[in-house]
């Protein structure tokens, strides 16, 4: 193991931090509809817990309405029961072999409510980027023990390191309030 795997392996994995949050903000819902908001719902599909996506197709009726129309006739009122105890608070309904599903405007109070999830994931994603930091300067105070490298060399690596957090750091705070910018929008 050398600092430059050290480092790539920190980058690798920082980055993969900051993709996990950007997936668990698009979760979070604003005022307008988006497909993504059903991602995490499940449905009973003959036994097995599966994705909306995998049994219906999940489109953009109108800015605030999702509409979900399942592959199979039979699996309408699944879809259907799914969605609604669902943690999201939507309300579907059934037309024919299409479910509706309209997003209700969030209330002051919601929306302060999801600004506070925003933060908390952002803690989350930048506590993340620290351990893999901390991990990092683990593997090269071990280089150092190990004589693989020297103690100037491996000071400039953590630097490189911190810088590298640093940036992630920076790029959390960008994307939350980026997310908490949409939220507040009316």
């Amino acid at each position: 193991m050398t600092i430059a795997d050290v480092k790539k392996s920190t980058e690798e994995k920082m980055r993969k931090s900051l993709e996990t949050l950007k997936s668990n903000l698009a979760k979070v819902r604003t005022g307008r509809a988006h497909p993504g908001i059903l991602d995490h719902v499940r449905v009973d599909y003959y036994g097995t817990p599966t994705p909306i996506s995998g049994v219906a197709n999940v489109t953009l009726i109108d800015a605030r309405t999702i509409g979900v129309q399942p592959w199979e006739k039979k699996m309408v009122a699944a879809v259907e029961k799914a969605i609604r105890e669902s943690d999201l608070g939507l309300n579907p309904s059934t037309q024919g072999d299409m479910i509706r599903v309209p997003t209700p405007p969030l209330t002051e109070e919601r929306r302060k409510e999801m600004v506070k999830l925003v933060k908390t994931e952002a803690e989350e994603g930048k506590v993340a980027v620290r351990n893999v930091r901390r991990d990092a300067n683990e593997g090269l105070k071990k280089l150092v023990k190990d004589k693989a490298v020297s103690e100037d060399d491996e000071r400039r690596a953590q630097d490189d390191v911190q810088k590298l957090t640093d940036r992630y750091v920076a790029e959390i705070d960008k994307m939350v309030a980026e997310k908490e910018k949409e939220i507040l929008t009316v």
